[in-house]
């Protein structure tokens, strides 16, 4: 390796080591060491909320299924709607077929039979992000004018930090958990399975529908928020009935001293992930928008230095060019396929949207986690200290093989672009025979300027360490 590149690393890896001793001692403070160092070997998060038994929950996979389904129970509502979001376009499509479905519109009619709250984060101080302030400002404004909309802007984040989470809970009766924002800010997320390019970025995403004992939590968490932010005291949330038979429980980050209601915060996402991948033997298989969280670099380093089985894989699928993080991103997945050392246990992918419009990125913005097809989180939280420790966010985790592998199944056709029953095997077999070749024949296609003939390919310059420095800078000065 080249001395100033060894240089950068062997540094960039030092201020690694100094946030995570920074993060364990923060914690330690807190009393929440433990979602560091969980010592009962189990899956689910301690503490409360527990796991809830008797739930029905549907994984919608992209815009087009998830958002109109939102919108039909939206309609729905007969007592209260309550989102909460990173922000929210007044003007944004919910239903594109058969005419549009904007959601300034749908609220403002549901507004005058019941009762709809919007918790907006507050945006960005400084005009550096976005949204800024004068963006959210501005869509409040658009919300609620001429309207009983009500809208509260959350101002409460850490500096440098924001309110992340997405969610809508209509009545106490359903609530959607996910990654997709009700906005037109930096993509269209309107977008099919097929991800056939549209002359724009794609938009790869998703969301549960969730209806059962798990919703009171979803519910009970916004009107904590909502009492600390809008100063009002909501009825306590309905408990629902048994819907289905599913176990699942509800997961999030609260940063310390932001609600009077959590003083020392709450961190069980960074637990559920950190139990998930040290019990992992066989697979972890991960969507997301990020990766550069050092805790949880260092148990898949870990994992891959020393596997826990011979067919152990690893699959990562990232955007190309995340809006942020890039070099963070680059140089954890640099270290991950130095632990493997050529074994060709890990693979990082990305997708492009093909067809006459393209090519064109997909930026990958959902949240995925699956690990052995027995365990899956699906949420808001990225894989990065932002959402481990310091953003709110919110996800789900179910420890059902049955929903696990299948939402596993139903993504892993998607993005090989192959029938259920040709991924519907040993999982190493389907990532040495379909995954690997296919990522590496188009990234092969694409760096030698000739069209992809598949949507899938192999991460650009994951093995480039320029710049790896960078990144964990900026999880000291920001994160840390």
């Amino acid at each position: 390796m080249d001395p100033l590149l060894a240089f950068d690393k062997a540094l960039g890896n030092a201020v690694e080591r100094l946030v995570r001793s920074h993060h364990h001692r923060r914690l330690r403070g807190l009393g929440w060491e433990h979602a560091l160092e969980p010592d009962d070997g189990g899956l689910w998060v301690a503490g409360d909320p527990p796991p809830r038994d008797g739930n029905a929950v549907e994984i919608l996979i992209d815009g087009a299924e998830a958002l109109p389904r939102m919108a039909a129970e939206l309609r729905n509502a007969k007592s209260h709607v309550h989102i909460a979001g990173w922000h929210v376009s007044p003007w944004f499509e919910l239903e594109r077929d058969g005419g549009t479905t904007e959601v300034r519109t749908l609220l403002e009619e549901l507004a005058e039979r019941v009762d709809v709250r919007l918790l907006l984060w507050a945006g960005s101080p400084l005009p550096l992000f976005r949204p800024a302030r004068d963006d959210v400002d501005g869509a409040r404004h658009a919300l609620a004018f001429g309207s009983r909309i009500q809208v509260a802007l959350d101002a409460k984040e850490r500096p440098m930090h924001c309110h992340h989470e997405k969610i809508v809970v209509v009545d106490d009766r359903v609530a959607f958990v996910g990654g997709i924002d009700l906005t037109t800010l930096a993509g269209d997320r309107f977008d099919t399975s097929a991800h056939r390019a549209r002359g724009t970025v794609g938009w790869h995403d998703a969301a549960a529908a969730v209806r059962g004992p798990l919703v009171r939590d979803v519910a009970e968490h916004f009107r904590l928020r909502w009492h600390d932010v809008a100063e009002e005291e909501l009825p306590e949330p309905k408990a629902s009935r048994r819907a289905g038979d599913a176990t699942l429980q509800f997961v999030r980050t609260v940063p310390e001293r932001v609600y009077d209601a959590l003083p020392r915060g709450e961190f069980r996402i960074v637990e559920a992930y950190t139990r998930a991948f040290r019990s992992a033997q066989r697979l972890i298989y991960l969507e997301n928008q990020f990766f550069w969280s050092s805790e949880l670099a260092e148990i898949l380093q870990e994992k891959l230095a020393h596997p826990p089985s011979d067919d152990f894989r690893l699959v990562v699928v990232l955007p190309t060019n995340p809006n942020n993080g890039g070099d963070d991103t680059r140089g954890q997945l640099a270290d991950l396929i130095d632990c493997d050392g050529g074994a060709g246990r890990v693979i990082a992918c990305t997708l492009t949207a093909l067809g006459d419009q393209g090519p064109c990125p997909v930026y990958v913005h959902a949240k995925i986690g699956i690990v052995d097809d027995r365990w899956l989180t699906l949420g808001s939280a990225n894989l990065n200290e932002h959402s481990m420790f310091n953003d709110t966010e919110v996800n789900l985790v179910c420890c059902d093989p049955s929903l696990a592998r299948a939402t596993r199944l139903r993504l892993w056709s998607e993005h090989l672009e192959q029938p259920l029953q040709a991924v519907d095997r040993a999982a190493a077999a389907v990532v040495d025979e379909l995954w690997r070749p296919i990522a590496r024949e188009q990234r092969r296609l694409r760096d030698a300027g000739e069209p992809q003939t598949h949507r899938l390919s192999e991460l650009p310059h994951v093995s480039r360490r320029t710049g790896r420095l960078r990144g964990p800078m900026q999880g000291l000065l920001v994160d840390g």
